[in-house]
């Protein structure tokens, strides 16, 4: 290669590396411009994510404090129907208590009345007995008295 030749490839170059240059930095400046943007959207995803991530954060707390309201609720709920239980079994006991007295009270009432009828029974039987000697009186299971006719060979008659 002669320097002629030589110096025709160096202006050729020199027309060519310009040109060669400027598109290389075209091509550079339109890959930083794509970069750039490429950054401005990864942050903006970024930026998205972290704000849904912060609300799901928040969403599952709300969800934890209401769960954890609803089952403070539900123990409220039971420890008052358990209030409202023993006071309702006092209240029946108590009734059932008052009512136990006064059917003791009755049925002494009802006993003493009994015995009552039983003396009345007594006096007119004895007066009947006077009057008729072949009668005995014993007294039955249910507190009165059996008469026996002694000429009926022992068959009871009630009265």
């Amino acid at each position: 290669m002669n320097q002629a030749d030589a110096l025709e490839w160096i202006d050729q170059l020199r027309v060519t590396i310009p040109e060669e240059v400027k598109s290389a930095r075209r091509v550079t400046n339109e890959v930083e411009r794509l970069l750039e943007g490429a950054r401005e959207e990864a942050e903006q995803i970024l930026a998205r994510a972290q704000e849904q991530a912060t609300y799901l954060i928040e969403e599952r707390e709300l969800t934890r404090q209401a769960e954890e309201l609803s089952h403070e609720i539900v123990r409220q709920a039971e420890l008052e129907a358990d209030e409202i239980r023993r006071g309702a079994d006092d209240y029946a006991a108590e009734v059932l208590a008052n009512l136990e007295s006064e059917v003791m009270r009755t049925l002494k009432t009802i006993k003493r009345g009994l015995e009552l009828l039983d003396d009345r029974r007594s006096v007119a039987i004895e007066s009947q007995l006077d009057e008729s000697p072949a009668v005995t009186l014993d007294r039955d299971d249910q507190g009165g008295f059996d008469e026996y006719d002694e000429s009926d060979a022992g068959e009871p008659v009630r009265g």
